[in-house]
């Protein structure tokens, strides 16, 4: 089941995606006001029986789409979790024995079609498309054979990033993870009952049509269970927490010369069984009289 959110008809609504149209889920359940709601009170399966009995309210070329939990408790990211990807830093590091981790607010990614913004500060935009975990349940210190159980569905992201801005101190990379409006995710959240098993799903990112990522889940050196149960040890994971779980090689940085994203570029993140999210570069407006000078 494709579970979204969205607006329509001057409101903010959530729902499920069926065909080629949306069943709006909130006129039907009100008592779940979004579809955070929903999670918290492991009503996923309401929702399913709900849609099965109900007919289409819009078509998707009506919508405007939102993030599919539009404001998440935690974003955490995941950094070079990708065997090859270790590798493409080319600095003869053994493989690592726990992941990277560092967090992103909901402010700095947008949803599926609405376009990611080019800050005045930075010409190096790079993508980095990953399959980013939507948890269901909460949990602290979960183990690792229950950790999937955990998981709520799975979605598409875009983790851009601003490249000079990662270094601006030693120890951090929060910075160039956090200008605003500068990722994406989405379009929607599919539930993980769709899944047989996470271990053998292919994320590919395209930048104006050409292939640029493309990899398995066989090759993350951290798998879903691990991360999650990783991240519950030193934080309690609450429904609609997002763990984005890395990217593969081939983002722009790692060219000669960087193909940084330029106004114009369409970024796509496409992942099997969740479908294909797709984003415009523009240029971030700013008024001259606030740049920094």
């Amino acid at each position: 089941m494709k579970l979204l959110s969205f607006h329509a008809d001057g409101k903010d609504r959530w729902g499920v995606v069926d065909g080629a149209g949306i069943i709006d889920l909130g006129t039907r359940l009100p008592r779940y006001t979004d579809l955070l709601a929903l999670l918290r009170d492991d009503a996923i399966a309401e929702a399913e029986a709900a849609a099965g009995v109900a007919e289409t309210d819009f078509s998707l070329d009506e919508i405007a789409f939102r993030r599919p939990v539009r404001f998440p408790e935690k974003i955490l990211c995941i950094g070079v979790n990708y065997a090859n990807r270790n590798a493409e830093y080319n600095d003869d590091s053994d493989l690592p024995k726990y992941p990277s981790i560092f967090m992103r607010t909901a402010g700095s990614l947008v949803a599926h079609r609405q376009p990611i913004l080019r800050p005045p500060e930075s010409e190096q935009m790079d993508y980095e498309g990953e399959i980013a975990i939507i948890v269901g349940k909460s949990g602290r210190r979960i183990p690792q054979e229950l950790a999937e159980s955990h998981i709520a569905g799975l979605t598409c992201l875009n983790e851009g990033t601003i490249r000079d801005w990662l270094r601006h101190a030693k120890f951090n990379v929060t910075q160039g993870k956090n200008f605003e409006r500068t990722g994406g995710i989405g379009p929607w959240m599919v539930t993980s009952d769709e899944f047989h098993r996470y271990d053998d799903l292919r994320v590919t990112t395209r930048v104006n049509g050409e292939i640029r990522q493309d990899d398995t889940t066989a090759n993350l050196m951290f798998p879903f269970r691990y991360l999650v149960s990783y991240i519950s040890t030193f934080t309690s994971l609450t429904p609609g927490d997002v763990i984005s779980t890395g990217t593969p090689t081939g983002a722009g940085a790692r060219f000669e010369p960087p193909k940084w994203l330029a106004p114009g570029d369409i970024v796509e993140v496409e992942v099997s069984g969740i479908g294909m999210l797709s984003n415009t570069v523009k240029d971030e407006y700013v008024q001259p009289e606030h740049l920094a000078g």
